[in-house]
């Protein structure tokens, strides 16, 4: 299939003959079987430069090293260590395998799509590579919104919270991909449609159609993964930062009415390592939404033809998405100190600077919070 591509692979030169582009387009390359689910709307835009497609193939390379090491060691670190096998951080484990799944199917094809400046790989493949990136998108925003619940539950309700346990923790994760999986099949399945987008080296969902019931999926397809979730961690992270500050206080006025500089007993110690956490799903909730908000912008431009999507722009905000399944691990591995330890002696060379010596109860899970502060 990849070899159909090169037939057209003279017309670069001719493109670019002469000092400019002549009458080609950024679809003259695309594959013939491709060329139904081509929105007219790409016909406007002449060929990108090639030097831009260079670029995007290195950066998505570099995406995918990253995110194929930093999440397997994720996976693997919190796998093997016994201390770390709690039922929050099984929401932890499932979000590295999210991440690492998305750049399993997003990296290689479109590395090969920028060799050749199109998709090569046919409707099918174009289908199965948009449905993955939405479905492991998904899934994965939607396990940061379980473990911001988890630390709400910690945080805010304390000891009144019901404790995750295993079973309620594998149970969420079956959720979070049966939720993801209904909304990527849908496209599948005539509501809406899995298209190639940009340059034409990545497929999406189709934004650019003109009817409304195509519209609609997109619209509530924001609502139920981009809208829903962040309202629920903003109403988490609310109160967990709330009750953060209240307990703050409480101690620094026991501390006072002490006269001493500070009051750490170990229950103290337990809501700081639980508040660290909460710092660090915060963060990593926020680098997401970075990422897919400026496709998501996109996407609605499309919908509502609020300004001229080019191919440029489209691709780079569909990499930036993309980059999402990055973060994760490198934000766990600065800022988890049990992580940090457990690394240090696992894999000693990936750990940067000193590991430090774990909290006692850092990474503890909800389901034993309470046990942990009557043993304080």
């Amino acid at each position: 299939m990849a070899s159909a591509a090169l037939v057209g692979m003279p017309q670069v030169a001719a493109r670019w003959g002469g000092g400019g582009y002549s009458n080609h387009t950024v679809v003259d390359m695309v594959l013939p079987e491709m060329l139904p689910s081509i929105d007219p709307h790409w016909y406007q835009f002449p060929p990108i430069n090639p030097l831009w497609h260079g670029i995007l193939g290195f950066v998505i390379g570099v995406l995918g090293l990253v995110s194929w090491t930093g999440n397997g060691v994720v996976i693997y670190i919190f796998s093997c260590t016994k201390s770390l096998r709690t039922p929050s951080n099984l929401l932890v484990v499932n979000l590295a395998i999210s991440d690492f799944l998305m750049m399993v199917f997003m990296c290689p094809f479109m590395l090969i799509n920028c060799y050749y400046e199109t998709w090569v790989f046919g409707p099918l493949m174009c289908q199965v590579y948009a449905f993955a990136g939405s479905l492991f998108g998904c899934a994965s925003i939607w396990t940061m919104v379980t473990i911001a619940f988890d630390r709400y539950n910690v945080i805010v309700k304390g000891l009144s919270g019901k404790p995750l346990t295993i079973k309620k923790a594998l149970l969420w994760i079956f959720l979070v991909w049966a939720h993801a999986a209904i909304w990527t099949v849908f496209p599948m399945v005539g509501w809406n449609r899995y298209v190639p987008e940009g340059n034409m080296t990545a497929c999406g969902t189709d934004y650019l159609t003109k009817d409304w019931f195509h519209k609609s999926y997109i619209l509530v397809y924001s609502v139920f993964c981009y809208w829903l979730p962040l309202g629920t961690i903003i109403y988490s992270y609310t109160f967990i930062v709330q009750a953060v500050a209240a307990h703050e206080k409480q101690m620094r006025e026991q501390a006072k009415k002490m006269n001493v500089a500070s009051l750490r007993s170990a229950d103290a110690q337990n809501t700081s390592a639980e508040c660290k956490l909460a710092k660090i799903a915060l963060m990593t909730i926020s680098l997401w939404f970075m990422a897919w908000t400026p496709y998501l912008i996109i996407n609605f431009s499309g919908i509502f033809e609020t300004m001229t999507i080019s191919p440029l722009v489209t691709i780079w905000g569909s990499l930036f998405a993309k980059a999402n399944a990055v973060y994760n691990p490198i934000v766990y591995g600065i800022s988890h100190p049990k992580y940090r330890a457990a690394l240090n002696e696992k894999l000693p060379f990936l750990v940067c600077g000193s590991a430090e010596a774990p909290p006692a109860n850092d990474a503890q899970s909800s389901g034993t919070a309470a046990s942990a502060e009557e043993k304080a």
